[in-house]
């Protein structure tokens, strides 16, 4: 007697008349068959889902994300100004939202102690419409209009300006704006010009005043409008404003050492300016200074000891590990800082080779004076107060520190901003005693003269 099992088997092997395949490969074609369909099926359900949905997307929900490019590229037009083929730093905005001839605008500020969340904030222009950021903070003028962002607060300069939309930290305007703020891109409002484009004074409707770098591929940075020169202006006579203070250039390093301290140390990625030199620190009117050109700019994560880059920057200012390797991390720029603070304090530049054999490099020029115990002599001879010594010799120490050969031994920019506010502290310290030692001379000058 033959088991159900076996009866199973014998029926599965049996071979059908027409296909002369056997049953249960019959039963495995139909089993394929139907799941063939069903995933057809769902497919089609698939698809109709993402068509519909996609369907009710508009360019305002997709431009809410955006995409930060991690290239900072090259700045070489001068202090407002785009140097060659890489792309500038800018937002990337999706397949959706671009815009023919639409750019990034860019604004570049220093950093007060308090305010490191002040540093940067980032314009776009875009043919479509426009908007601003909550986080620049200079004072402005004019009414705000209807229609503008509920983000903005009062000390926005950017307040009563239309709005695109609201991408973070960036701000969008439209091409129609920045030509009715230049002019028409006049001749009359032209700031300078360069290799790769024109930089236009302009003014914003609210009464802004703004500076619109007109690039030769059609993209555009728009940058908050300084109007009190850069440092290499100041130092060496390219201004009319006369001869800046021994008080004011170290305000002025300070501010530019907080800012480098904030790109190096309080975020992640920290930014390797990579340009760092006097004719990049802007001043506005109080003698505050704002770092700009970002063009050369590199994000390093904090994973990531270096990164190995084309050597660029400006020539004298560019540290020599970098020069020779091509290896860029924020070393980099604590040199180039050491640099622009020597030039600060002798008001000479870094390389000239109108000096004689032996000072044709400031540094080798300012260690070989300070050898000879000729320190007093390398202040800029054009300040009508001289700093006392001991605030020279301690400028003069920190800027040799941060333009050590040896990389590694080269201070924190942190470290920079702690040792120059004591150079400044011993600055008013000095200053005040200097004061009462001339008030008690005048009184004794004065009791005498009675007594006379």
């Amino acid at each position: 007697m033959s088991s159900p099992n076996n009866s199973v088997s014998a029926a599965l092997s049996e071979t059908t008349p027409v296909f002369q395949l056997r049953v249960w490969q019959l039963i495995a074609i139909a089993v394929g068959i139907v799941m063939a369909i069903l995933l057809v099926i769902a497919l089609c359900l698939s698809l109709q889902r993402k068509k519909k949905t996609v369907k009710g997307f508009d360019n305002s929900s997709l431009a809410e994300i955006p995409i930060v490019s991690k290239e900072i590229n090259v700045d070489r037009v001068g202090a407002q100004s785009l140097h060659d083929s890489e792309a500038p730093f800018m937002p990337v905005r999706d397949k959706y939202t671009q815009t023919k001839g639409a750019g990034q605008l860019g604004e570049s500020r220093s950093v007060d102690a308090d305010t490191f969340s002040q540093f940067s904030s980032v314009y776009n222009v875009e043919k479509g419409g426009s908007s601003y950021s909550e986080d620049y903070s200079h004072s402005s003028s004019g009414p705000a209009r209807k229609g503008s962002s509920p983000y903005a607060y009062s000390a926005s300069p950017l307040v009563g300006l239309p709005e695109l939309s609201h991408l973070g930290w960036g701000h969008w305007f439209t091409l129609r704006d920045l030509e009715c703020a230049t002019n028409r891109f006049a001749k009359s409002n032209v700031l300078g010009e360069g290799g790769y484009g024109v930089v236009y004074k302009g003014r914003l409707v609210n009464g802004t005043e703004i500076a619109v770098k007109k690039i030769l591929n059609n993209l555009m940075l728009v940058y908050e409008y300084v109007n009190n020169g850069n440092l290499e202006q100041w130092l060496h006579g390219m201004n009319q404003h006369g001869v800046l203070s021994w008080e004011n250039r170290m305000k002025i390093l300070l501010g530019t050492a907080k800012a480098l301290a904030y790109l190096h140390e309080a975020i992640d990625p920290k930014v390797v300016h990579r340009d760092i030199k006097s004719s990049n620190i802007l001043i506005d009117d109080e003698f505050n200074s704002k770092v700009s050109d970002f063009g050369l700019a590199k994000l390093l994560n904090s994973d990531k000891s270096h990164i190995n880059t084309r050597v660029m920057g400006t020539y004298g200012y560019v540290a020599p590990e970098y020069a020779n390797s091509g290896m860029l991390n924020e070393k980099s720029d604590i040199y180039s800082f050491g640099v622009v603070l020597l030039e600060c304090a002798t008001a000479r530049d870094p390389v000239d080779y109108s000096k004689p054999a032996d000072e044709v490099n400031l540094i080798e020029w300012l260690k070989m004076m300070v050898t000879s115990k000729r320190a007093e002599e390398v202040v800029d001879p054009n300040l009508n107060v001289k700093p006392p010594k001991r605030a020279l010799k301690r400028t003069i120490l920190v800027g040799f520190k941060c333009v050590d050969p040896d990389a590694d031994k080269r201070p924190k920019m942190s470290h920079v901003v702690q040792m120059l506010e004591a150079v400044q502290n011993a600055y008013h310290e000095d200053q005040s005693k200097l004061s009462q030692v001339g008030s008690q001379q005048s009184l004794e000058e004065t009791s005498n003269s009675a007594d006379a």
